[in-house]
């Protein structure tokens, strides 16, 4: 059996319909109430920091990182991150996250979060946020807020309500 073989890059303005494609079916029309579209639309989609797989000229798999201040403290927050299901299980999702993390790391900023699914996310180094840390906006599962850390200790120095940076 071969292992599939994929490529990221940078999202780029001729991907953008794909990518919405994606989401409205992974996510329905209701996806513009979740939190990540709700916190995107107050700055707006951050340059360069949308990511796109692609297996031959096929595009599978996106992620959108937003600038965010908890509070004052700055941070992205991760989302959504879609994997085309018929794509799932490969190996794509993960390394979205991967490559999202060092884009962060590269910007200098401790904290990524997102809202989603904690055994997935876990596995990328991702924990749960303590309840009545953060303040996001829309309807919001707080067991299911969680964060990276790319610095240790940086959760623990955060609080208050999450909204979009410019």
């Amino acid at each position: 059996m071969s292992e599939l073989v994929f490529t990221i890059a940078t999202m780029r303005p001729e991907d953008h319909d794909a990518v919405e494609r994606l989401h409205a079916r992974a996510f329905g029309p209701g996806r513009f109430a979740r939190t990540a579209y709700r916190v995107r639309e107050q700055v707006g989609d951050a340059e360069g920091l949308a990511y796109v797989a692609h297996v031959g000229s096929l595009l599978v798999a996106a992620v959108h990182l937003t600038p965010i201040r908890i509070g004052e403290h700055p941070a992205f927050m991760l989302g959504p991150l879609t994997v085309d299901p018929p794509f799932e299980g490969k190996g794509i999702g993960r390394a979205l996250l991967e490559r999202s993390a060092h884009a962060v790391r590269a910007l200098r900023r401790d904290l990524i979060v997102l809202v989603g699914d904690e055994p997935y996310y876990a596995r990328s180094g991702y924990k749960r946020v303590p309840p009545g840390r953060m303040i996001l906006p829309g309807p919001v599962n707080p067991m299911r807020v969680l964060a990276l850390e790319l610095e240790p200790g940086a959760l623990a120095r955060v609080s208050g309500e999450v909204r979009g940076s410019a």
